[in-house]
């Protein structure tokens, strides 16, 4: 079985961090992606699906400098549902990316595109911390998430 998620598209805000009582940070942003067709009269219509992000340890880290509101991307990541309640105690769902991996491919500005793929000095700099964070476990501390969402 394969879960992955492809996306290019326009990020709606700079990244959102914050770090957990691990010291571990997780990073939360939403890109636009768009789609054009023709309606049944021939014209031209725009659709927008909007997707939820989260990045998890040092890609968080790397996000926080990196991605700003505006900022085309292309990530890489697997599809992931969870249940919360909200502060009012209503049970809600939220369906989000866990990016693996990203790279900026329309940045404004002079600087040029950047990609980013965790490696094995990025587990180094985790292990202190509990378990290392991979780009195949982008996800492994479930605990951390009774603090989301943000």
């Amino acid at each position: 079985m394969v879960n992955r998620v492809i996306l290019i598209g326009n990020l709606g805000r700079d990244a959102e961090v914050r770090s957990l009582e691990s010291g571990k940070k997780v990073a939360k942003v939403s890109i636009a992606t768009n789609e054009n067709y023709r309606d049944k009269d021939g014209e031209w219509q725009t659709q927008t699906e909007w997707h939820d992000l989260v990045m998890w340890g040092i890609l968080a880290e790397r996000a926080e400098k990196d991605l700003k509101k505006g900022d085309q991307i292309y990530i890489e990541g697997k599809l992931t549902h969870r249940k919360w309640q909200d502060a009012e105690n209503n049970n809600r769902k939220s369906t989000e990316v866990v990016v693996s991996y990203y790279r900026q491919v329309g940045r404004t500005g002079n600087s040029g595109s950047s990609a980013y793929f965790p490696d094995e000095q990025d587990e180094r700099h985790y292990e202190g911390m509990g378990k290392a964070s991979t780009m195949n476990e982008p996800q492994t501390d479930r605990e951390d998430e009774k603090d989301l969402p943000f």
